[in-house]
C-alpha cells in the first residue's frame, strides 16, 4: 500500500485481508466437520463466501494499480470454490440433468481469464508482472477447471459420486490458493531468495493430495463385489 492510495483501496485492503485469513482459517473447520452435515455445510457457506469477498476486492485493487496477473489468479481462484460448491446442486447430471446458465458463464469466464494468464505468462511476461512460469502454470490449472466442468455439461458423468470427487477436489484446490496468498505474503520474511518456490510449493503438495484423497474415496465407493460361494 501506498501512503496516496485512495481510502477505497485501503478500505478494501481491510476487508481482503480479513476475508484472506477467514477463508484460510475455516477450511480446516469444513474440512474437520462430518461430511454431509450441517456444520459442514454451515462452515463450508462461511468459507465460499469467504472466498467470495478475497475475489471481489481483489480484482478492483489488481485493476487500479494496475496488476493483471492477480486479478486474473483472483477470477480462477474463486470459481474453484463457486464450482466445488456448484456441483453439490448438479448431481442430477449423472441422470440427464442439465447445467443452469450461471455454470456456464462462470466457466467461460474462468477459462477465458485462465488463457490469458498462461497465454500472457508465455508470451508478454510483462503484461503479468513478469510472473512467468508461476503464470503458465496457474492458468493452466484454471483452463483444466473449466474445461473439465464444461465437459460434464456436455458429456453427461458415468460416475453416481462424480460431484463429490469434483467438490472435494475443487475445494482443495481453493484452498491452496489461500495457502499460496499466504505462503507469498508471510515466507519472504523467513525465506528471503525462494522466488517462484513461494507461489509454486502450495500447488506441487496439494495437487498430489487431491489426486490422493480422490483415489482414496474413489476405492470407497467402489461397488463391492461379492464373493461367489
Amino acid at each position: 500500500m501506498h501512503a496516496a492510495d485512495p481510502m477505497w483501496i485501503k478500505v478494501f485492503l481491510g476487508v481482503h485481508i480479513t476475508a484472506g485469513a477467514s477463508s484460510f482459517l475455516l477450511a480446516p473447520v469444513a474440512l474437520a466437520t462430518a461430511k454431509g452435515g450441517k456444520q459442514h455445510k454451515r462452515w463450508g457457506m462461511v468459507y465460499l463466501w469467504s472466498m467470495g469477498v478475497v475475489a471481489a476486492t481483489a480484482l478492483p485493487m489488481a485493476l487500479y494499480r494496475p496488476v493483471l496477473f492477480l486479478a486474473l489468479v483472483a477470477v480462477f481462484s474463486f470459481y474453484l470454490a463457486f464450482s466445488g460448491y456448484r456441483v453439490t446442486r448438479l448431481k442430477e447430471l449423472a441422470r440427464g440433468g442439465s447445467a443452469e446458465p450461471i455454470d456456464w458463464i462462470a466457466a467461460v469466464i474462468c477459462f477465458v481469464a485462465s488463457a490469458c494468464l498462461a497465454g500472457f505468462g508465455a508470451f508478454r511476461p510483462g503484461w503479468v508482472q513478469g510472473m512467468g512460469i508461476v503464470s503458465i502454470v496457474f492458468g493452466f490449472i484454471g483452463m483444466r477447471a473449466a474445461v473439465a466442468e464444461i465437459w460434464k455439461f456436455v458429456r453427461k458423468p458415468t460416475e453416481k459420486m462424480f460431484w463429490w470427487y469434483t467438490h472435494l477436489g475443487n475445494m482443495i484446490g481453493s484452498y491452496i490458493a489461500a495457502w499460496t496468498a499466504f505462503s507469498v505474503v508471510t515466507l519472504p520474511r523467513i525465506f528471503h531468495h525462494a522466488g517462484i518456490f513461494l507461489w509454486l510449493w502450495p500447488t506441487a503438495v496439494g495437487v498430489p493430495a487431491i489426486a490422493l484423497t480422490i483415489a482414496y474415496y474413489k476405492r470407497k465407493f467402489a461397488p463391492r463385489v461379492k464373493a461367489v460361494a
